[in-house]
């Protein structure tokens, strides 16, 4: 009969060194997973709350210039009229449509300035990538900065609005370029925004002539005479 072999059973002092290892291992390991979702959880926290402050904010700076009566049709566009008194061209206004996209760009980037620095947390137990854990547990915070650059331009646009009736407005495209800092990486967005900041009713006739412009790089150098045919 063969016989057992007897083995002493595990000094205290090596049953704990064993335990701390095999803790050391699994808070490695946790560590490494969390890790590996940070960076991706981080980036879609960070585009997502800076795209949501970056809309507030050009909708405020172009609601704020609508009220202010900074942007009105009589200013920016001129009618002229026939002999009969029927509207022959528009003519627009191209000093005050580079003044007001000078300064609604500037006020868009006074606007993220101020708000370039914030804190994102992020529940610890979200870091696991286990859906039974998101959103639980003790939060890790993570400070963001955004650097920002802004364009503002401005196009016509000509639409039947009934019988005899044509209704010109204005448009204004605001795009947003932010790039993101994170701890350890960065990552960018773009936020774009269209508004109808001021517009008439033509009755009549459209005008034989307007001056086109669309300020996507330079008003003064993409204006141009565009004619247009009654048919």
């Amino acid at each position: 009969m063969r016989r057992r072999r007897y083995r002493p059973p595990m000094p205290p002092a090596q049953r704990a060194r064993l335990l701390c290892l095999l803790a050391a291992v699994c808070l490695v390991a946790l560590f490494l997973v969390g890790l590996f979702h940070l960076k991706a959880i981080l980036g879609d926290m960070a585009v997502t709350r800076v795209s949501n402050s970056v809309n507030r904010l050009v909708n405020e700076a172009v609601y704020d210039a609508i009220d202010s009566g900074d942007i009105q049709y009589d200013e920016l566009i001129t009618l002229q009229k026939d002999a009969s008194g029927n509207i022959a061209a528009l003519q627009s206004n191209m000093a005050a449509f580079n003044r007001l996209q000078a300064d609604i760009s500037g006020d868009v980037l006074d606007r993220l300035g101020q708000v370039s620095d914030t804190e994102l947390a992020i529940p610890l137990g979200t870091l696991t990538g286990s859906a039974l854990l998101a959103g639980r547990g003790p939060k890790f915070r993570v400070r963001m900065q955004s650097i920002g650059s802004c364009t503002a331009h401005f196009e016509n646009a000509f639409d039947h609005a009934g019988i005899n009736q044509t209704t010109h407005s204005i448009l204004l495209y605001v795009d947003v370029s932010v790039t993101i800092l994170l701890p350890g990486f960065s990552t960018f967005t773009k936020v774009s925004n269209a508004f109808s900041v001021a517009e008439t009713v033509i009755v009549g006739a459209v005008p034989d002539t307007y001056t086109y412009f669309d300020s996507g790089n330079d008003v003064a150098e993409d204006a141009y005479e565009y004619s247009i045919n009654n048919g």
